[in-house]
């Protein structure tokens, strides 16, 4: 769009709407929290609409930020722009942003395995021994983070410390509501043969409560895999952007700007976020401006 937007994040475009927000998912991916060079087809409408399903499905355990992606709904200056953002745009309610990323980990995997294989613990939190790479835990486990600027890393926290940033009161509801979500959400996607080893959510205030903003479980929050090739002790093939993880750990060192992916990763990367949506929505995926 020729609008520039009033904040951008490493994947979405935000743009003042009033008493709204429009928050526009783009084709952009990162990884690493660096913005990679290449674009994924349809993969923010993909996230966008898997955030209104979640959105829609859980608007009973708490509120959320979500008012449409009706683009009929947006104000009147985004309509010349409405082939554009049909799909891949919400319009939601402004929040007052709570910083803290609240991460759940169901099984240990990324991050988790490389603490517990040198200490036993998950950010902090101690283990059972005899876990290996894809070990379901005990239980799921509430790990906070600080949530950095773009170009700068996300830091692991304790819980105690998640208190003395935003108090007790709040910090208690992050926990509780990032657990209850998880597990109605791990228990509804496995009935669709689905596995969700770990998410994270973001919260804001809105009329002086405790709101779920941002995305919801989507393939750039979450890993998803397929349970039906489930198997404890290894990496897990995923529907989500971990194979394209594995491609840059295997191909970049990490340093300077990120490299161009090769045409079979954007494309394997494309596809796996549509099965995702399927998976997850038990729709196939079709661009909403096919049908508008």
């Amino acid at each position: 769009m020729d609008l520039r937007p009033d904040s951008r994040g490493k994947v979405r475009d935000i743009y003042d709407a009033g008493d709204n927000l429009l928050m526009v998912a783009t084709d952009r991916i990162s990884a690493f929290d660096f913005i990679l060079p290449d674009e994924i087809p349809f993969k923010g409408e993909v996230l966008n609409r898997i955030s209104k399903f979640w959105f829609d499905k859980f608007s009973d355990i708490l509120p959320n930020h979500m008012v449409s992606i009706d683009p009929a709904d947006f104000p009147e200056e985004f309509a010349q722009y409405r082939d554009y953002l049909c799909g891949r745009a919400m319009l939601v309610r402004k929040a007052e942003p709570i910083l803290v990323e609240c991460i759940v980990r169901g099984y240990l995997t990324g991050s988790g395995k490389k603490t517990y294989d040198q200490d036993g613990t998950v950010c902090g939190i101690k283990l059972p021994a005899g876990l290996t790479e894809a070990s379901k835990l005990p239980e799921p486990l509430f790990t906070p983070s600080t949530k950095a600027a773009i170009g700068d890393h996300d830091e692991n926290i304790s819980y105690e410390q998640c208190v003395g940033l935003v108090g007790s009161d709040i910090a208690s509801q992050l926990r509780d509501y990032s657990l209850k979500i998880y597990t109605a959400a791990a228990e509804y996607a496995a009935t669709r043969g689905v596995i969700i080893a770990d998410t994270k959510f973001e919260f804001g205030i809105i009329d002086g409560k405790v709101t779920l903003i941002d995305e919801c479980m989507t393939p750039d929050s979450s890993r998803f895999w397929p349970a039906d090739s489930y198997e404890e002790g290894k990496v897990q093939s995923s529907f989500d952007k971990q194979y394209l993880r594995n491609w840059l750990r295997a191909n970049w060192d990490m340093t300077g700007e990120p490299p161009h992916l090769p045409e079979e990763v954007l494309e394997g990367t494309t596809q796996r976020y549509r099965e995702a949506f399927q998976a997850i929505t038990g729709e196939e995926f079709k661009p909403m401006k096919e049908n508008a």
